[in-house]
């Protein structure tokens, strides 16, 4: 598996990538490193973020409702030590 021959110079997609992962841009210009268990718990994380990730995309107003149910506690609590 050869590599591919990269410019001498740094685009904004590798700076995203380098955020996503330092050694995504280290990978791509120099090829996959043999399988590790490192490298596996490395892609299980990568999962695991991905998921979360999807996760909250698809549930944008859990956030709200959580605010919202605090904001109701905190009154019932003023109200019983009030009332």
């Amino acid at each position: 598996m050869g590599v591919a021959e990269e410019p001498p110079w740094t685009t904004a997609t590798d700076l995203a990538e380098y955020v996503y992962c330092p050694r995504a841009l280290y990978y791509r210009r120099h090829g996959e490193p043999p399988p590790s268990r490192a490298a596996a718990a490395g892609a299980h994380y990568h999962r695991r973020q991905l998921q979360a990730e999807r996760w909250r995309d698809e549930h944008p107003g859990l956030p709200w409702v959580v605010v919202a149910a605090g904001v109701a506690l905190l009154f019932l609590a003023l109200a019983v030590v009030i009332g």
